[in-house]
């Protein structure tokens, strides 16, 4: 299933994608829930009886009808928290080879996280930021799970379970205002807390069956080979794949969930994918050409990231003032 949230008479509430056509879940059956929180809340329960309404809605004749305009948001509006990993190998190795730094030893010791600002998420659309913000602000191409049950100490081996489902997920970046802060070994927090692009759908692992892959040797989870691209300006500048995870969601979810509690609603991402943001690419270049200008995003930028499967989405960057 495509599962989304879109905003009427400013609430949020929940739909599902049939082909091209939109519905709303709950008018299609008064039992689900009518936002995306109350349904990850649901578990199983909820997400099997909506398999059905799917089903329903694509085979049978139905008296529901089919949205029209919709504003969408991101998926999971108000996350129950918003944590961020390191999984690309590629990603973390060239972005320390470009800042003169060799890999780390601890990257093939477990996978590492921290967490972002969980009520600073958007969806496809407008993404506001401030002029500190426009200081070398990026984009990272990256793909989120979300949960939808609930667990402490949760083995690799059964972690998949607690996946409702997957979506693209821009982790913009404020790199100066980042690296700034991490000369005093915390963060990434001020460059990161102020937007986290997410959607436009939520899709079931069952839509993904037919790109599963084998996981590395030595590791456990499920791998799905999803192309991952980004355009800025319609422009490709990034091209990957989300079998190139060096750490599964699975393993992920083991360590996010040691001694703490993860609960339905919370969104956990994958960490950039090679060559998936600026900072990455701008190295790699500057390395080649010492003359090389680095790009950053500016004013009215239009990012469009694709990730097979999981659909498009498409943000436009504005610069933004203090009242």
């Amino acid at each position: 299933m495509k599962l989304f949230s879109y905003n009427v008479d400013n609430k949020d509430r929940l739909g599902i994608a049939i082909g091209t056509l939109r519905y709303d879940l709950h008018q299609a059956n008064p039992q689900l829930p009518d936002n995306m929180a109350d349904f990850l809340r649901g578990g199983t329960d909820a997400m099997e009886l909506a398999k059905r309404v799917a089903v329903r809605l694509t085979t049978g004749p139905t008296d529901v009808e089919p949205l029209q305009a919709v504003r969408l948001v991101a998926p999971v509006p108000q996350p129950t928290s918003c944590r961020d990993a390191y999984a690309f190998r590629q990603h973390v190795e060239t972005s320390r080879r470009n800042r003169g730094l060799a890999m780390l030893s601890e990257f093939d010791r477990f996978p590492v996280f921290y967490f972002t600002n969980h009520q600073a998420v958007c969806g496809p659309g407008d993404i506001f930021c401030m002029p500190l913000h426009f200081d070398q602000l990026d984009f990272e191409l990256e793909v989120a799970v979300v949960l939808n049950k609930g667990g402490k100490n949760i083995k690799a081996s059964d972690a998949d379970g607690y996946i409702a489902g997957y979506m693209i997920m821009n982790d913009l970046s404020a790199r100066r205002l980042q690296m700034e802060e991490m000369k005093l070994n915390l963060g990434p927090a001020k460059g990161k807390d102020f937007a986290t692009a997410m959607g436009p759908y939520l899709v079931t692992p069952d839509e993904l069956e037919d790109f599963r892959t084998a996981p590395a040797a030595g590791h456990i989870g499920n791998v799905y080979n999803l192309e991952m691209t980004c355009e800025i300006n319609g422009i490709r500048v990034s091209k990957g794949s989300l079998a190139d995870m060096h750490w599964t969601f699975a393993e992920i979810i083991e360590r996010v969930s040691y001694g703490a509690e993860v609960y339905p609603g919370d969104v956990i991402g994958s960490g950039t994918v090679g060559t998936g943001c600026f900072l990455e690419l701008n190295g790699t270049k500057k390395l080649q050409d010492p003359s090389y200008l680095p790009q950053w995003l500016q004013p009215g930028d239009v990012v469009e990231m694709e990730v097979t499967g999981l659909g498009r989405l498409l943000n436009t960057v504005k610069l933004e003032f203090a009242s």
